[in-house]
């Protein structure tokens, strides 16, 4: 057997190999199953409680229904993009639901999204700390903003990171 035959079925067994990721992304799908049980059941929960709610508690459950929303579009955003990166296209054709930015989200994009998804959940789950500010030590309320501020920084970080490797005409990635 020559190099070229053993070089051709190694290359293409690594290619074939990025299935191994699908199951990951149909995970993410199931996931975000689990995510809208939990979500109707909170749904269902403040419907029935709404009227003998305090509008603090009414803040903090609407809140709540935010974070799964947004926890819920951060597995779809990283299994599409993750899908479509590392395993194949997916084929949608010109479908007219087909998000605008299918397709076109390389790996540099998805994590500046995640990181934005990250911040925004954490800065949800500041507000109801300070919301419910007597729940809470001086030392526990300064850790979350000191977790959430960090969450800040390491975005603005990835994305000057992003803008700098532009700018010197790296490949996006």
């Amino acid at each position: 057997m020559n190099m070229n035959k053993v070089e051709g079925t190694l290359e293409h067994l690594i290619f074939r190999s990025r299935w191994l990721l699908a199951p990951f992304f149909i995970g993410l799908v199931l996931a975000i199953i689990a995510l809208l049980i939990q979500f109707t059941r909170s749904l269902a929960t403040l419907a029935m409680k709404m009227f003998s709610l305090t509008p603090n508690e009414m803040i903090i459950s609407i809140l709540s229904l935010v974070d799964f929303a947004l926890i819920a579009a951060l597995l779809l955003i990283i299994g599409f993009c993750g899908y479509e990166n590392f395993v194949s296209k997916i084929g949608t054709g010109e479908h007219e639901d087909r998000p605008a930015w299918m397709g076109k989200v390389g790996f540099s994009d998805l994590k500046i999204k995640l990181m934005g998804a990250i911040v925004a959940i954490s800065a949800v789950e500041l507000l109801k700390a300070f919301i419910n500010i007597d729940q809470f030590t001086r030392a526990e309320l300064t850790w979350k903003v000191v977790i959430h501020a960090t969450f800040v920084i390491s975005g603005v970080l990835f994305a000057i990171t992003d803008r700098i490797s532009e700018s010197k005409g790296a490949p996006h990635h």
